[in-house]
Order: C-alpha cells, then structure tokens, then sequence
C-alpha cells in the first residue's frame, strides 16, 4: 500500500463534514485515524474513475464516507449496471460483486476480500439445483437473490426479501421450489396459497441466532420499543416482531413511521449507519455482526484501489444464464 498521508490540517478539512455522519458512533481519536484512509480513497475513486458501491451491512465509515451508492444487493448492482465509471469496487460480500458482474459484464469488478462469503450461498450449487430438477419434474425453482452467479444461472427466477412475494404469486404454477432461505420461504409461505418446497440447508448464519426471548428481554427494558425484523429471521422472531422486511423496507419504515425507539432484527450495523440519518430515532442494538461483511475494511479497499485487484471474473455462459433469471425478475411489475 502506498504511503497513506497523516491526520493533517487539510485531511481534517476535506473529510470533517462526513465525520458528522458517524460522530455518534466513531469516536474521535479512532476517527483520526479512520480519516486519511477516506480521504485517500476519495482521491484515488475520483482519479481512477472507480464506483464503490455499499451493502447496508457496512459499518458506517465505508457506508457514509467512501460510497457512491448504498443499498440492498440487487439495488446496488442494478444501480451500478448504469454508471459511467471504468471500474466498480462493490463493498459486500462476494455473490454482490458477482451479481454486479452479472448486470455490467463489460465493467471491471472488484471486491477487496474476495473470501467474504454467505452461508446462504455457500449452502447450494448449481449441481444442486439440477438435482433438484429431476427430483421435482416440471417445478418451478425461485432463488433468493443471496446465492453465487452458479446456482442463479441453473433456477428460473431470482427474488429479493422485499418482491419475494411478487414473484412467487407471478409463478404459473401451484407449487414451487425456493431455495436456498428455508426461513423466507416459511415466512413467505404464510403469504401465499401456494405450495413452497424449501431447501431445508439453506440460512442466514446472522439471523438465524435470534431468539423471541431476547426480543421479549429488549421489550421489557424498553418501553415503547417498535421491533423490526428481516425475513431471513426463523418465523417465530418474525411472529414476535412488529414490522418484517427487506433492509430497504426497514429503512423506509424508519423513514416513514420514526418510532421513537426501534430494535431492528437485523446485522448490527444497520442500525449504526442509520443512526447519522436519523438522529431523532433511537436504535437498540442487538449486535449481531455478519463476520464476511466485516472482512471489507478501508485498509483493503484502498489496497484494492490502489492495486486494481482482486478483480471478479464470471464465464460467459454463466453471465448468460444468471442475467437471464436476474431479467425475469425486474420484468415481474
């Protein structure tokens, strides 16, 4: 890595006014040493012509003060499939940079630790797929957009958290497999009079550790507490909450409704990027970090930037198939 400059007079100029976006929970002298990185960075994106884009799940430093553009996986990749720039640095994890990949096949893509994985997309294959063809003749399969171009390339549709439902009802058909989220589908399948065949290996490794008792515990400490859950959440932390959806929706719930105190059900940094936005709201915090989304920090994507690499690369064919399904689902109105 190149040399990185010091906490200087002009450092502390350029990036002060972002440090009013995370001054509630970046302290000061970690800030200090937080700046030169982002100012570096903000450099380097503007003189590389490179677009960062940043998962909800980033802490605040990536998600406030080097991103272009923030949001869910598939808003991010959409988004970024209409950007000039010559390059795109996606902070998540590795099925988003794929996915990325996927919609601007003609873009370079990189991503600062490529080993930031997801155990929902770890948990199937495209070989598992086609083995589930031949078990169920003639199904549809539906995929949740947290699985690797691979498997995407092998179902017939992809689906977010928050059209999961749009898409299942738009389905002809009166069963259908969804993979790999064996709780969005449960949660899903409370929706729908379809019939809804989960992967039965398939969960979020951050959500499934919720319980309804330490939900009940954060109630009784706090009075008036809205809870908001994810739907990768086990059904009954869903059952005991007060709102489900995707982080979008949960943003927009925040945005719309500002409870006064709110737990959101979620990877814990959504409620610290959040807190900068919405300072009138107070956000209890369960803490719960996803250990892949934690493996992107402003130490490697500077080093990335700096070396252009790691770059991702997807087959042609896979492009091919994967786009196709990503198509099918942004057709579904």
């Amino acid at each position: 890595m190149g040399v990185l400059p010091e906490y200087s007079k002009e450092v502390k100029e350029a990036t002060d006014h972002l440090y009013e976006l995370v001054k509630d929970v970046i302290p000061r002298m970690e800030w200090e040493v937080k700046a030169p990185y982002i100012y570096r960075i903000n450099q380097l994106k503007k003189e590389k012509n490179i677009l960062i884009l940043a998962h909800n799940y980033m802490t605040p430093d990536i998600f406030h003060c080097i991103s272009d553009i923030k949001g869910d996986s598939l808003g991010l990749a959409r988004e970024a499939a209409k950007t000039d720039a010559d390059t795109i640095l996606v902070c998540g994890v590795y099925f988003m940079a794929e996915t990325t990949k996927v919609l601007s096949p003609d873009k370079r893509v990189l991503i600062s630790d490529p080993t930031a994985g997801c155990s929902l997309a770890d948990s199937i294959t495209g070989a598992d797929v086609k083995k589930l063809r031949q078990e169920h003749p003639g199904v549809p399969i539906v995929t949740y957009v947290n699985t690797t171009a691979e498997t995407k390339a092998e179902v017939d549709i992809c689906c977010t958290s928050g059209n999961a439902l749009k898409i299942i009802e738009s389905i002809d058909s009166d069963e259908i497999l969804f993979v790999p989220d064996r709780f969005l589908c449960r949660n899903m399948q409370t929706q729908t009079d379809k019939k809804l065949i989960e992967w039965s290996k398939g969960s979020c490794e951050v959500h499934e550790l919720f319980t309804v008792e330490s939900i009940n515990e954060f109630r009784a400490a706090h009075d008036g507490l809205v809870v908001i859950a994810h739907p990768e959440c086990p059904r009954e932390i869903v059952e005991a909450s007060d709102f489900s959806g995707s982080t979008a929706d949960m943003i927009n719930f925040v945005e719309d409704r500002r409870p006064k105190k709110v737990l959101m059900v979620t990877e814990c940094s959504m409620s610290d990027n959040l807190t900068g936005m919405y300072p009138d709201v107070e956000f209890v915090r369960p803490c719960n970090l996803c250990p892949h989304m934690k493996k992107i920090t402003l130490e490697n994507v500077l080093e990335t930037m700096e070396t252009m690499s790691p770059e991702v690369f997807v087959a042609p064919e896979v492009i091919d198939g994967a786009k196709r399904s990503v198509e099918r689902m942004l057709e579904v109105k």
